[in-house]
């Protein structure tokens, strides 16, 4: 006996919500616009205003390195995030994959590192796309076979951001 009153109290209260759903969807946009029109079904667009930055955490590996796979001119690249490092530097190898090849026009530099001065060439990079963080003409260079095990974001790269931290065993970019 006891459940027939609250059978009807829920068939009432989702005929109710029911209503109140369609109301939402066909009657509330036809008095907001005035008539049904194609505009009401056009996507809203988003006023001009400031641009919110992007963000992107990355974990620290098991030896402390951030290591980070991003696009560099539509071809993804396995990099490591060096605050140290004064310019992005490419392997000799990354560098063939991009089709970046030294020349007579190329500016050749000696470049001071943990294991020595090595030679190697500037290069500036199109694009370099990390998550939904996008920077352009980066200055990079290119450093001969066996000079580097990975590939090196630095800080012609890192300069460009907003900004960047480290908490915790975490590095959070902001584009």
């Amino acid at each position: 006996m006891a459940t027939q009153p609250l059978i009807w109290a829920l068939s009432v209260a989702g005929t109710a919500i029911a209503g109140t759903l369609s109301y939402t969807q066909f009657v509330a946009p036809r008095m907001v616009t005035g008539a049904p029109s194609v505009a009401a079904a056009a996507p809203q667009q988003r006023p001009p205003g400031p641009r919110i930055p992007s963000t992107l955490a990355v974990a620290a590996d098991y030896r402390g390195h951030y290591i980070v796979h991003p696009t560099v001119e539509n071809y993804r690249i396995k990099m490591m995030v060096d605050t140290g490092a004064s310019i992005v530097a490419l392997t000799a190898a990354d560098a063939q994959a991009l089709g970046i090849r030294s020349d007579a026009s190329t500016r050749k530099v000696i470049l001071s590192t943990a294991n020595g001065a090595v030679a190697g060439f500037r290069a500036t990079l199109r694009e370099i796309r990390l998550g939904d963080i996008v920077v352009r003409n980066v200055d990079a260079v290119v450093l001969p076979a066996g000079a580097l095990s990975m590939s090196l974001l630095g800080n012609s790269f890192l300069s460009k951001l907003q900004g960047y931290e480290v908490q915790t065993g975490r590095m959070v970019l902001r584009g």
